[in-house]
């Protein structure tokens, strides 16, 4: 009799672990280490030459990533195309004329299939070729936890409300990091990474025409290549970083203390907010900023992945199988 409790409080006890576990026990960092031991050069030779091509690219690759995991969790649904039957994500309004490097994601995939076919997820895909477009700009990288499945759905709707728009205000974005199991630190280390990139007209106009806390000269020189008129250079592009661009460093922050953010979203984390003495922590140490970039990394990385016999392996990452 006692064995038999015994063996039944065990059974009970092993269901409740797999359970707590079952959303991101299955990814781990060597999770194709047999099934795919050349997948980390295959993707990083795809990334690197797509990177000398326009160094633009690592943060619009760094970006898809970011766009696919705070929509219904990082399951690849943001790389399927529209068809005449299905709506995707890529029409939403944060990536719609926005969200780029598809095509690069493709190439990957493709090189991917050639050294080991129906293996890889295009979701994992994503999560690496984030990692190596922030370390060859420069930045920090780490060992990605693998083993997500790719989405056979996703929600223009869902992408239209999850994804925190360039006007939120601080509390708006602290809620919605929250939200997702990201922290407040999250929140700010993973901004930092508009290190790189650049933004459209559109999502800075009313910044450079309507606010105060914003160095003078800074405003003057975006409204030069961003008229007051809707309607007019909407698509105009200028650097999140004033100062390196195309380098993954901490001036992001620098810029944020002399009111040099690009966004609106940007400056609320240093404008006499509960965020302001995160932002001067980076903008003082820069390996403070990278040990947090990537403990966010990979906690945005844990957000609701498809694991087991959810989803699919993806034969092509525009479309379901």
């Amino acid at each position: 009799m006692a064995s038999s409790s015994s063996s039944k409080f065990l059974l009970t006890l092993l269901l409740l672990v797999l359970a707590l576990g079952s959303s991101n026990a299955q990814l781990s960092t060597n999770y194709y280490s047999k099934t795919c031991p050349n997948l980390f050069p295959t993707v990083k030779f795809t990334v690197h030459s797509a990177i000398m091509k326009e160094a633009r690219m690592g943060a619009s690759l760094l970006r898809l990533f970011f766009h696919d995991c705070f929509v219904n969790g990082c399951d690849g649904s943001l790389l399927l195309d529209d068809t005449s039957s299905f709506t995707g994500e890529k029409n939403a309004a944060p990536n719609r004329n926005s969200a780029r490097g598809f095509d690069v994601v493709d190439n990957i995939k493709s090189a991917v299939e050639g050294v080991c076919p129906g293996v890889v997820s295009c979701a994992d895909i994503l999560a690496i070729a984030a990692r190596d477009s922030v370390a060859i700009l420069g930045g920090p990288s780490w060992d990605v936890k693998l083993g997500r499945r790719d989405a056979r759905t996703a929600s223009q709707a869902a992408a239209n409300n999850s994804i925190p728009a360039p006007t939120s205000n601080l509390n708006r974005l602290i809620s919605r990091f929250n939200a997702l199991g990201l922290s407040t630190r999250d929140l700010v280390a993973l901004s930092g990474s508009h290190t790189i990139g650049q933004a459209r007209c559109t999502s800075f106009r009313p910044r450079i025409y309507n606010e105060r806390n914003i160095d003078s000269s800074f405003a003057q020189t975006r409204q030069g290549n961003c008229p007051r008129a809707t309607g007019s250079g909407d698509n105009n592009l200028a650097p999140l970083d004033i100062q390196t661009p195309t380098s993954f460093d901490n001036n992001y922050f620098k810029n944020l203390i002399n009111r040099r953010g690009l966004l609106h979203s940007d400056q609320q984390l240093f404008n006499g907010g509960s965020t302001d003495s995160l932002v001067r922590g980076y903008s003082n140490n820069p390996s403070s900023f990278s040990s947090d970039f990537v403990t966010g990394m990979i906690k945005m990385g844990d957000i609701s992945p498809l694991t087991g016999s959810r989803g699919e392996i993806r034969k092509n990452c525009r479309r379901v199988n």
